[in-house]
């Protein structure tokens, strides 16, 4: 099939070049010129593992291209994906929608013979109908059908999630759409469900998938606060509960609190949509509310950990909202340090794959360690903020000769526990009270 997507972000991108693996014809739009000029030498503008090797195979082969113009991307396309962003309005949180008409607007002029619009932009119920008429008021003889094409690709397994889908969801009553999306997503019919369903239906989908998933983070995260009160362990609790198939063992890993692009943004969404419509999600509200507290109180048992010491240095291993992706949007580790710098500390910090976008947000506020060692470089405390993969055979005897005083604060549970304290560390982490034989 011809595909043209709209969008080369954390969504768009992988969708793109994993459409082009798949044998069809994918081409790319998006209005950053600098961004296009990247894609187009096989250069990705963001991090996903894998993705920059399919995508140099696929410019090669000739199965994808990218482009700034609507009308070349759009020309001849039996699908075309929207995947633009739907960022949350500064004051009221819902989602912003002026992305997402606008190229629909554009696209309806360049369409040509029954063309297929697919929305897998994250947006609020009833989003389909707004296409619709947008696309028919500005090409009123154009023949067409809007699907619901939710994405449910994790940020950093984003091309094996593309590729090994637990569900597919397909919102719409159309016959002719159905038949066209049954022969594009025919390489999954055994090993994943598609699910045909209403497209306001689709569109609730994905945001009750991320606000349930939002709401399990922060009921462990409370979890965790309980089982130091009471010197249970955490992780204890979670395998005990995950062993019951109707809870799962996913998502019961405590934290600094939930971030990224998804779920902040859509719990707000969804808690703001339901106000609209007269309807209470205290859940959601509770969630929302508990994970920026959940931040704030992170930063407070840092601040009390150096308070008395004379010019604190803070290393922070972590920028990133989690480990494997380079993404630092709604970061609890960038709240974080914010937090931080209303006291003045003298912070460094080190990521992996997220440097470049941490400098974006906090320019020159902190400093920058050239790796995960010499960011312990005569700091008073060592806080780990991510999980990223690197940081779990993080060797303490390095950090050991390397800081000026031994304090660490884990709030990802990843360091060796028993090898700190015999190292002379005093160490913190979240969800083990001193526990006890009983």
């Amino acid at each position: 099939m011809q595909i043209g997507i709209i969008g080369t972000g954390y969504v768009g991108l992988p969708t793109g070049v994993g459409l082009a693996e798949l044998g069809h014809k994918v081409k790319c739009i998006d209005r950053e010129i600098t961004k296009i000029e990247y894609l187009k030498k096989g250069e990705i503008t963001l991090f996903e593992s894998g993705l920059e090797e399919l995508l140099k195979k696929n410019l090669k082969n000739g199965n994808i291209s990218f482009t700034t113009s609507m009308q070349e991307g759009i020309s001849g396309s039996d699908i075309v994906i929207i995947a633009v962003g739907t960022p949350p309005h500064p004051v009221t949180k819902e989602a912003d929608m002026k992305y997402v008409h606008a190229a629909a607007t554009e696209l309806a002029q360049y369409l040509d013979g029954y063309t297929i619009i697919a929305n897998k932009s994250t947006v609020p119920v009833g989003t389909g109908d707004d296409i619709e008429n947008l696309i028919s008021k500005r090409n009123p003889q154009a023949d067409f059908d809007v699907v619901s094409l939710p994405e449910f690709l994790r940020e950093g397994f984003a091309v094996y999630d593309f590729f090994n889908p637990d569900r597919i969801v397909i919102g719409t009553n159309s016959e002719r759409a159905k038949a066209k999306l049954n022969e594009l997503y025919k390489p999954f019919k055994e090993k994943s469900k598609i699910l045909f369903v209403k497209r306001r239906s689709s569109e609730t989908i994905k945001y009750a998938s991320n606000a349930f998933l939002a709401m399990k983070i922060h009921y462990i995260n409370e979890m965790a606060d309980f089982c130091e009160k009471v010197n249970a362990d955490i992780y204890e609790v979670a395998e005990g509960m995950g062993m019951d198939s109707r809870i799962g063992s996913k998502f019961l890993n405590p934290g600094p609190g939930y971030g990224g692009s998804c779920f902040p943004k859509d719990t707000h969404a969804m808690y703001f949509m339901a106000k609209q419509n007269n309807v209470e999600l205290t859940l959601i509200e509770a969630a929302i509310n508990g994970n920026e507290k959940r931040k704030k109180e992170i930063a407070k048992k840092i601040i009390l950990t150096v308070d008395h010491i004379e010019n604190p240095k803070v290393a922070i291993l972590g920028l990133t909202f989690k480990g494997g992706t380079d993404d630092c949007r709604e970061s609890p580790a960038m709240d974080i340090i914010f937090e931080l710098l209303n006291y003045k500390l003298n912070i460094v910090a080190y990521d992996p794959k997220g440097m470049k976008n941490a400098k974006l947000i906090l320019g020159d506020k902190i400093s920058y360690a050239k790796d995960m060692y010499s960011v312990a470089d005569n700091a008073d405390l060592l806080v780990v903020l991510t999980e990223w993969d690197d940081f779990r055979n993080y060797d303490l005897n390095i950090v050991n000769k390397k800081m000026r005083l031994k304090n660490i604060f884990d709030t990802r549970n990843m360091l060796n526990k028993q090898e700190a304290f015999k190292l002379g560390f005093s160490f913190s982490s979240l969800g083990i009270g001193n526990y006890f034989d009983e």
